[in-house]
């Protein structure tokens, strides 16, 4: 087991490759063999069905979640009990506790950012006559990978002193307004905000699809109504198209929420974490597998692992109320 899960050279990545195939083999064997068989015990076919799925779920899920919580309380090199100093070093820390309130940020500004900004474009766009490929351009940041847009956006912000041709959008256009370029990324908090930027960037897309679609599912005879009682666009937008997509709201907030807590790839393409910005997921990597802190890095997948199952749980009551109500 350990020599799966800890494989670091050639050989052992190889090693993991094969097992993997094999298993793949045994199961579509096994399953094949037993839709072909007839009069087979219905035992054995629930079991043939169920069962690679139930040892996938407990190999890849409950048993790397345990792992990990008894990581937690380990040291740094996974050989001693500590209790809960990694706990307690996380939230005294100072560095530690810059990662924490960096990923407060993110939490709280993505997903309020994204969902009013595709709100605000829903509204504008729904039944307008270039509503389709307006909505296009929104969404497309949807395909592109959170690497692809962390380079992008890494182009976006880079810095040259101000007498040289700039190669940066944004200092560009502060050339041209007459302002001296800055190192968007290099100072703390608002290095933060512009990584914010890039998620917003590529969620409000997701956000805009979303609530344009429960836009659309509001009744005709709720709109009229409306119309015939003198209400103003405004008063229209806060009083019916808002109570109206509620629950497309709590969706689209929640849903983006979790991205948000797992995001890595922007904040390690851009800076590497490095310049105050890491946060959890981020940090997570770099305590386990550059700095060897195994224990702090547990503990920093505990805790994410704890702020986001309430929101799952949230999400999915949500969904379900949603359907309930059609």
């Amino acid at each position: 087991m350990d020599f799966l899960l800890g494989a670091d050279s050639s050989a052992q990545k190889l090693a993991v490759m094969v097992v993997a195939i094999l298993l793949f083999v045994v199961v579509m064997t096994a399953l094949l063999l037993v839709s072909e068989l007839p009069k087979m015990p219905r035992w054995l076919v629930i079991i043939a069905f169920l069962g690679p799925t139930v040892l996938l779920i407990l190999f890849g899920l409950v048993y790397p979640a345990i792992s990990t919580i008894l990581g937690s309380f380990k040291s740094g090199n996974q050989q001693e009990w500590v209790g809960i100093e990694n706990y307690t070093a996380v939230f005294t820390n100072p560095e530690l506790r810059t990662v924490l309130l960096n990923t407060a940020l993110w939490v709280i500004l993505v997903p309020l950012l994204s969902t009013v900004f595709g709100l605000i474009y829903a509204v504008i766009v729904d039944r307008s006559p270039f509503e389709k490929q307006a909505k296009a351009l929104v969404f497309l940041p949807m395909a592109i990978s959170m690497v692809g847009a962390g380079i992008i956006w890494k182009f976006v912000y880079d810095y040259k002193p101000t007498e040289r041709p700039q190669t940066g959008l944004m200092n560009q256009i502060l050339v041209w307004l007459g302002f001296e370029t800055q190192q968007f990324l290099l100072n703390w908090p608002s290095n933060t905000l512009f990584l914010i930027a890039v998620m917003v960037w590529i969620q409000s897309g997701f956000a805009m699809t979303i609530l344009s679609a429960a836009i659309k599912a509001i009744p005709d005879d709720i709109i009229e109504a409306a119309k015939l009682d003198g209400a103003s666009q405004m008063r229209m937008f806060a009083s019916v198209t808002v109570p109206s997509i509620r629950p497309a709201l709590v969706v689209v907030l929640t849903t983006i929420s979790m991205t948000t807590l797992k995001v890595f790839d922007i904040v390690y393409s851009m800076t590497g974490g490095n310049f105050r910005t890491s946060i959890v997921a981020n940090e997570f990597y770099i305590q386990s597998f550059r700095t060897g802190q195994r224990g702090i890095g547990a503990t920093l997948a505990v805790l994410l692992f704890v702020i986001i199952v309430p929101l799952v749980v949230y999400n999915i009551r949500q969904m379900k109320l949603s359907e309930e109500q059609r």
